[in-house]
This record gives C-alpha cells, sequence and structure tokens, in this order.
C-alpha cells in the first residue's frame, strides 16, 4: 500500500462528499448559504477536471428550525420529522441555487434504512443513482427523515455515506466535519495532535475518537466507523475540516489535509459489503463448534449438520446472523433455505438433504460466497 496521498488518491474520480449539520450551520441559524456557494464553485471546478460527485447532506432539520423560528433542537421524534419535512425542500433550493449559478443539476435523493437492507430495493437504488449520474445530475442525499421512524434510522448521515460509497461505486469517501480531522486526544484541551494517517481502525483509534458529538447526531466516533466500513471495500476516506475554504481541491490534489484512512488490503465485494453492513438480519442459526471453525478458519459454507438451532422465522435469500453455544455472532450470510427447511435439515448430513426437501435444495444452508465473517 502506498503511503503517498498522492499515489493513494490518484485516479480515484468518483467521489462521496459527506458534509455534516455542524459545517453546514450558519451563526444566524438554518444552513450556511455562502458556504454551500463556495462549495459548489469548487465542485463545478473539479467536475471539468473530471471529477464525479455525490453529496449527503444533513440540514433538513436546521432548515426546519430557522423556518419555524426555534432557536433549539427538540428530543421528540415526531417534532424533528416535522422540521426536516419543512426544512428539506429549502434545503435543497440551497443547493439548487449554488450549484444552478454553474450550470449544474442537482437531484433529490432520501433514503431510509429499510429500503437499503432489501437487497431487491438496494440494486434498484442504485440503479436510479447511475441514471442520475450518466445524466450529469449532482445527486443530493439525505435520510428521510420525516417519515424514518427509530428502528429503520441509519442514526448518522455518517453511516450513510459509507453505504452510498458501496450504493455508487466511488472511490473515495470525504467526510467534512467542523474540525480538522481525527486528533490522537481531545484537542479542545489544546493537547491534541492530528493524526494524518490510519493504517487500521483498531481499538486505539476508536478511543481516540471518543463518543458522539453534540449538535450532530454522530460525533467523530461514527465517522471513523465510517471510514473502518469504507476501507472494507478497499476505499480510503478522509475526515477533514469542511470550513476551510479550498479544501476539497486540496485533498483531490493529495496534500496533506485532515485524517486519512487507508483501504484494507482485503477487499469485500459490493454484495459482501451489503451482508456485512447494509442488510439487516432476520433470523439466527445456532451453530457448533465445528461449524464455527470451519466457516472461520477454514473459509467454508455452512453445512446442515454444524446447526444446532433456529431462532424466528424467515425464507429463502433472507439474511440471518450465525452465532456460537455462547450467543456470540461469528457470521452472517444468505440463506438458501427457509427457517421451516432448516429446522428439517438441522443436524443432517448433506446428502439427507434431497430427500427432506427436494432435489432441487443446495447443500449449503449458506454457500461461502454469501457468507461474512463477524468482525
Amino acid at each position: 500500500m502506498p503511503s503517498d496521498r498522492r499515489d493513494i488518491l490518484k485516479g480515484r474520480k468518483r467521489i462521496i462528499l459527506k458534509l455534516g449539520s455542524m459545517v453546514l450551520a450558519s451563526p444566524e441559524g438554518g444552513v450556511d448559504q455562502n458556504l454551500i456557494d463556495s462549495l459548489a464553485s469548487e465542485v463545478a471546478v473539479l467536475r471539468k477536471a473530471g471529477y464525479v460527485f455525490v453529496i449527503v447532506s444533513s440540514g433538513a432539520i436546521l432548515m426546519g428550525m430557522r423556518e419555524m423560528g426555534r432557536k433549539s433542537m427538540s428530543n421528540t421524534m415526531k417534532v424533528k420529522q416535522a422540521l426536516a419535512a419543512v426544512g428539506q425542500s429549502k434545503l435543497m433550493n440551497a443547493y439548487d441555487s449554488a450549484f444552478g449559478a454553474h450550470g449544474i443539476k442537482v437531484g433529490q435523493v432520501l433514503l431510509t434504512r429499510e429500503g437499503l437492507e432489501d437487497r431487491r430495493r438496494f440494486v434498484n437504488s442504485r440503479n436510479t443513482m447511475e441514471a442520475l449520474l450518466r445524466m450529469g445530475v449532482l445527486p443530493v442525499i439525505n435520510e428521510n427523515d420525516s417519515v424514518a421512524v427509530e428502528e429503520i434510522r441509519f442514526g448518522d448521515n455518517d453511516f450513510l455515506s459509507s453505504m452510498v460509497v458501496n450504493l455508487t461505486d466511488a472511490d473515495l469517501l470525504v467526510i467534512m466535519t467542523d474540525i480538522a480531522g481525527l486528533y490522537d486526544r481531545d484537542p479542545r484541551l489544546g493537547e491534541g495532535r492530528l493524526v494524518e494517517v490510519v493504517g487500521q481502525v483498531d481499538d486505539r483509534i476508536m478511543e481516540m475518537a471518543g463518543g458522539a458529538g453534540h449538535a450532530g447526531s454522530g460525533g467523530m466516533s461514527s465517522k471513523v466507523l465510517a471510514a473502518k466500513r469504507t476501507a472494507h471495500m478497499g476505499i480510503p476516506t478522509v475526515i477533514a475540516d469542511g470550513r476551510g475554504r479550498g479544501n476539497l481541491s486540496r485533498i483531490l490534489a493529495g496534500e496533506p489535509v485532515g485524517t486519512i484512512f487507508l483501504p484494507s488490503r482485503e477487499k469485500l465485494a459490493s454484495r459482501k459489503h451489503w451482508i456485512a453492513y447494509s442488510g439487516r438480519t432476520k433470523g439466527i442459526l445456532v451453530i457448533d463448534d465445528g461449524a464455527v471453525r470451519a466457516i472461520c478458519q477454514k473459509k467454508r459454507s455452512l453445512l446442515p449438520a454444524g446447526i444446532l438451532e433456529v431462532r424466528g422465522e424467515f425464507e429463502q435469500g433472507m439474511l440471518v446472523s450465525c452465532v456460537d453455544s455462547e450467543g456470540h455472532e461469528v457470521a452472517r450470510g444468505v440463506t438458501s433455505f427457509s427457517s421451516d427447511q432448516v429446522r428439517l435439515v438441522m443436524g443432517r448430513h448433506s446428502r439427507d438433504v434431497e430427500e427432506l426437501v427436494g432435489a432441487d435444495a443446495s447443500e449449503e444452508i449458506i454457500h461461502r460466497d454469501h457468507l461474512v465473517l463477524k468482525e
């Protein structure tokens, strides 16, 4: 893996640009139009150089607060959803005005976690994004806050941005925040040092990231987790100060701006990344120690003989979690059997499967190509 930023970023032209609430917030309330105008001018120049951008933007609730004359954020979901409904069109108008001045059309894309957990809907969303990009439209993505409920929310747009990397086959994730990057300790204490390069996100790096932020829903920890997920696709991430004029151009030029997170050497394919991070499991398979060794150490498929128990109800093709006898998740994958069928064949030899569930049945409950190990 090259250590020079220019080498790492060379040829990476499809960029996911995530803009957080703290970057977009205006001192007067709402969204800072001057910042968006400046960003649009910068993106317009970079597009002419061959870069393609997708923006993941927070800010709808902020705009709704300004429109409704509110000075503080509500703690209730229904009020936040109402404010998002008021503010989303205002937010898009801010982008439309800024980019329209450069002849760039923008398209609003509102996503929910539930929409991307289903593989078919995930693929449909991917096709829509590709169509927008082929038309030269700049997609502006946000969570659909006005309809998302707690159990189907992404929780923060950092997580959403890492999913959009997979959704769009992007080359680079740039997360713009209100500080210069990841520090080795809290910079508010006056002793922090900027970490310029992270080779791997481990416990030490997560400890540096600390807890959730104040105004935004994620904080540095969620940004680092987004970088970790993105690294597993073989894609680097840069976390940097979003209010510094020209920082985006400097990042893409390979200058030492912010913190760069290097891509992993072992890359997860798009489908396996979806299995690991985007899909929601519909059931649980409890597997024995032999099966744990087979899938974790020998990288084999999960066979009927290794299953001890089936929890929940699911259909063929759904995502399920594999746990050991103590309940620790060791893997997750797309099952070739329904829960009723697994109960019929669990603990049995693969040669018995045809007799029990039919001649067209697979020998594997989860094939290794559709199985992702827990980190």
